[in-house]
C-alpha cells in the first residue's frame, strides 16, 4: 500500500518528499471519535438528589432531540378493525388509533379473559425489524393464524397475554402496513422499510424514534381509558428495534414501571456506530447527551431487565456486558442496584423470554 507524501522545495530548489504520519486521520469516524472523546457528557451523579436533578434536565433535552414529542394531542378516535378472535386464555382485537393529526396506528390488543373480573397489568409490546406487528401476535405475513411461536420474535406478545397481561402491540412506524412503498426499490438497491421515514424525519430535525415514542405515549393515554387495564402497573418489552423503542419510551415516560430490553442494550459507538444498522436507529445530536449507558439512568431506579443472546452478532455480547456494568452506577446511586438485571442466554439475536416473563410478573404484580 502506498504512503501519502507531501512535496516541498529545498533551499537549492530541488523537490523533496516528506512522509505523512502513518496514523493520519483520514477516516471521518476517527475525527469524530477525537471530537467526542472529551466533550461527551457522562452520568456522574453521586447522590440520589443529584441523580434526580440530572434526570429532570436530561429527560427534557432528550425529548427535544428525539423530536415530535411536542405534537398536540388529538382525539384517538379508536375503531375496531377486527376481532374478537378467541385465542384460548385471551382474545385479540385489531383497532386503528389516531396518534397525530395525520397519523393512524394499527394496534393489536390482547386481553386475557380474566380481565372481565378485575383490571390487569398491561405491557406495551414493541416488535423489531421484519414483517411487522403480526409477527408478535400469532399471525403469519398473510394474516393467517399461527399457533406455535416462530421467528426471532418468538410470538412474545402472545406469551405475555398468556402470562396474564393486557398486551398493546402497535404496528411501528415504517413497518408492516406502515412502510413507505418506493417505486422500483430493487433497481435502486433501497431497503423498503425504515429508511424513507427515518431519513425524512432527520431532514425535519427530528427522528423516527421520536415519532415512535410519541405514538407509544398516545397508546398509553388510550390504555388509561380501558377498564381492563390497571395503569399503576404498566410495562414495556421489545426486541432489536423494538428494544430501542422500549429504551427511549421508558426513558421519556415514567408511567412505565418496568421494562425488558432485548437485543439492543449496547453503547452506540460499539453497535450502531460500528456495525451497519438501519436509518431508524439514529437521532440527530443524541451524543451531546451521552452514551447509552449514561442515558439509561433515565430508566433508573425502575426495574429493567437486559435480555441478550451470547451469539448476537449485531450488538456484540461482550460490549453489552460492559455497557450494563457502566449503566449500573445509576441504579446503585438511586439505591436500587437489584433492579437492573440481566438474562444472558445461549443464542443469537432473538427473544428468549424465560426470565423476562417472570421478571415482569414479579415487578408488575399487585
Amino acid at each position: 500500500m502506498s504512503t501519502t507524501r507531501k512535496t516541498r522545495r529545498t533551499k537549492t530548489g530541488a523537490a523533496r518528499t516528506r512522509r505523512a504520519p502513518s496514523d493520519a486521520p483520514y477516516d471521518p469516524v476517527t475525527t469524530f471519535d477525537a471530537m467526542t472523546a472529551k466533550s461527551r457528557p457522562t452520568f456522574n451523579a453521586r447522590t440520589p438528589a443529584q441523580a434526580r436533578s440530572w434526570q429532570t434536565r436530561t429527560r427534557k433535552a432528550l425529548a427535544e432531540y428525539l423530536g415530535f414529542l411536542d405534537t398536540p394531542r388529538v382525539d384517538p378516535d379508536p375503531r375496531i378493525l377486527a376481532g374478537p378472535v378467541d385465542r384460548g386464555s385471551y382474545v385479540r382485537y385489531k383497532i386503528a388509533l389516531r396518534t397525530m393529526p395525520h397519523a393512524h396506528v394499527p394496534l393489536y390488543l390482547l386481553i386475557p379473559k380474566r380481565a372481565s373480573r378485575q383490571p390487569l397489568p398491561a405491557i406495551l409490546a414493541l416488535h423489531g425489524h421484519g414483517y411487522g406487528v403480526k409477527d408478535i401476535v400469532g399471525l403469519w405475513e398473510d394474516g393467517s393464524e399461527r399457533l406455535q411461536p416462530d421467528g426471532y420474535h418468538g410470538d412474545f406478545g402472545c406469551a405475555l397475554a398468556e402470562h396474564g397481561f393486557v398486551v398493546a402491540a402497535p404496528e411501528i412506524a415504517s413497518f408492516g402496513e406502515r412502510f413507505h412503498k418506493y417505486p422500483n426499490p430493487e433497481q435502486f438497491r433501497m431497503t423498503p422499510t425504515c429508511h424513507g421515514g427515518g431519513a425524512y424525519a432527520i431532514m425535519m430535525g427530528g427522528s423516527l424514534a421520536g415519532m415512535r415514542v410519541l405514538e407509544n405515549q398516545r397508546i398509553l393515554d388510550y390504555l388509561a381509558t380501558r377498564r381492563e387495564v390497571n395503569m399503576d402497573r404498566i410495562g414495556a418489552m421489545g426486541i432489536s428495534g423494538g428494544g430501542m423503542n422500549t429504551f427511549f419510551t421508558t426513558a421519556i415516560d415514567t408511567r412505565i414501571k418496568a421494562c425488558v430490553i432485548s437485543g439492543y442494550f449496547c453503547e452506540w459507538r460499539k453497535s450502531i456506530l460500528d456495525i451497519f444498522h438501519c436509518t431508524c436507529n439514529y437521532v440527530p445530536g443524541l451524543y451531546k447527551l451521552g452514551e447509552l449507558s449514561d442515558l439509561s439512568a433515565l430508566i433508573a431506579p425502575r426495574p429493567c431487565l437486559v435480555e441478550h443472546g451470547m451469539k448476537d452478532d449485531i450488538f456484540p455480547f461482550a460490549e453489552v456486558q460492559r455497557t450494563v456494568e457502566k449503566a449500573r452506577r445509576a441504579w446503585v446511586t438511586l439505591g436500587a442496584r437489584e433492579n437492573l438485571q440481566t438474562d444472558y442466554f445461549q443464542g443469537r439475536h432473538r427473544i428468549n423470554g424465560e426470565v423476562a416473563y417472570r421478571f415482569l410478573s414479579e415487578h408488575l404484580s399487585q
